[in-house]
């Protein structure tokens, strides 16, 4: 393991990539007692599309999340979340857009619960009657995602947005596509994507870095495997196909998600700038200390649920906000005239150095926490980006750079409202777009 010093954190971050490929980071916490390990693939819901072994493939909707299901299971029976408790750990998972994360936290039996961690997400053990029960647990889990608000505003503003990136469908997959899931598709996508060298072990906590590596080394062996190239042609023009969604559920007043379709951004220091830039530029034109916040609070255009921020995800990125409004079409209109306003003046340089030193105070605070870190360091490492540069980027960031990024991204051709609207008393679930 290697070790970096960074001055700007105080941090030193030790590294090492195994024999059989498996990238190691240890973020040392002396005299924490918690310990926290992420075990992740850089695999999510949107890569269904992939060749490995010579072939192509297409897997159904939902495996990404069907496999965090069933790599809880073990064969002989055994129960692995039993295990942890029996350990005094807890432990977890989740599958988002383009990554799946498995993770413990304890306090003692450290060593037991990382090769615990690392046993149970090597092992694939899928039966026909195994995926068949979990098939109908998912459903549940799908029937729960449809009507629940939040989940069908989002999901209903990114098919508006885009026209082919499948950020499209759900993360659960549909009722229909989990159906067309078997063994032989689980074990065909766990073989070509939870190899050690698309994966990362992420550990933070009063541990011996060498100890984690070895751990990790003995149980995970030496063997190399390549995993399956990701198809990642998803073509968009940066105009969205819809520009405004609307559909009625059980909500007490209107429900809304705005977004702006951003340029994918790609890997490296680079493309961590630009979200860095977009984050800044967020904040200066809705943030909770701009201008426009306190004008629309004073309003009563929004509440206390509005906020937002620059959302990324592999191929992909948004510019979004969300809360609750009587007029969401109103809280549209006036994003979009002040967007124009900061695209025209630009920030003013002392609110923009403030806005600055605030960010990269919250993320230097955002270090305190054990999961925030993990997630993030895990989350960079698969955009080819070390987290713990992040002081030198934002320091190079100039009010310019914020000015350009809304000048190109708050047009109206490039923005799209979805809207959840109160039933009428008596009625049904209404479907429409506008």
């Amino acid at each position: 393991m290697n070790s970096t010093y960074y001055p700007e954190l105080d941090e030193t971050i030790f590294r090492g990539t195994l024999e059989n490929g498996l990238p190691v980071v240890v973020i040392p916490r002396k005299g924490f007692t918690k310990k926290l390990a992420y075990f992740v693939t850089d695999y999510g819901s949107i890569h269904t599309s992939f060749d490995w072994e010579g072939r192509s493939f297409t897997a159904p909707a939902g495996v990404a999340h069907y496999l965090e299901h069933k790599l809880f299971d073990m064969p002989g029976g055994r129960d692995v979340s039993g295990e942890f408790a029996a350990l005094g750990a807890s432990t977890n998972a989740f599958t988002s857009y383009d990554m799946t994360a498995y993770y413990f936290s304890c306090t003692e039996h450290f060593d037991e619960c990382l090769r615990l961690l690392l046993e149970f997400v090597s092992t694939p053990y899928f039966t026909a009657e195994s995926v068949e029960k979990e098939r109908g647990i998912i459903d549940q889990e799908i029937g729960m995602n449809e009507d629940a608000p939040d989940s069908r505003v989002f999901e209903s503003l990114v098919q508006a947005m885009y026209s082919s990136h499948p950020i499209r469908v759900p993360i659960l997959g549909t009722s229909a596509s989990i159906r067309e899931i078997t063994p032989e598709v689980l074990h065909q996508c766990h073989q070509a994507f939870y190899t050690p060298e698309n994966m990362l072990l992420c550990v933070i906590g009063d541990v011996d870095p060498e100890g984690v590596s070895r751990t990790a080394a003995e149980v995970l062996g030496t063997a190399h495997r390549p995993a399956g190239n990701k198809n990642r042609s998803w073509p968009e023009e940066m105009a969205v196909e819809t520009p405004e969604t609307a559909l009625s559920m059980e909500v007490a007043m209107p429900m809304f998600n705005l977004a702006f379709k951003c340029e994918s951004l790609g890997t490296g220091t680079a493309a961590i700038r630009t979200e860095m830039v977009a984050d800044l530029a967020a904040e200066a034109l809705f943030g909770e200390s701009s201008a426009l916040y306190l004008q629309l609070y004073e309003d009563g255009l929004i509440d206390s649920s509005f906020g937002g921020g620059f959302e990324t995800i592999d191929g992909c990125a948004l510019l979004l906000c969300s809360g609750d409004s009587e007029n969401p079409q109103a809280v549209r209109e006036a994003i979009l005239a002040r967007g124009r306003e900061l695209a025209a003046e630009g920030v003013p340089e002392e609110t923009f150095l403030r806005m600055k030193r605030s960010a990269l105070g919250r993320r230097i605070r955002s270090l305190d926490s054990f999961d925030a870190t993990c997630f993030r360091v895990c989350a960079y490492h698969f955009s080819d980006f070390d987290y713990f540069r992040f002081p030198e980027v934002y320091r190079d960031i100039t009010a310019e750079e914020i000015r350009l990024f809304l000048d190109r991204v708050i047009q109206p051709e490039r923005c799209s409202l979805s809207v959840v609207y109160p039933l009428e008393e008596g009625g049904d679930t209404i479907h429409e777009s506008v």
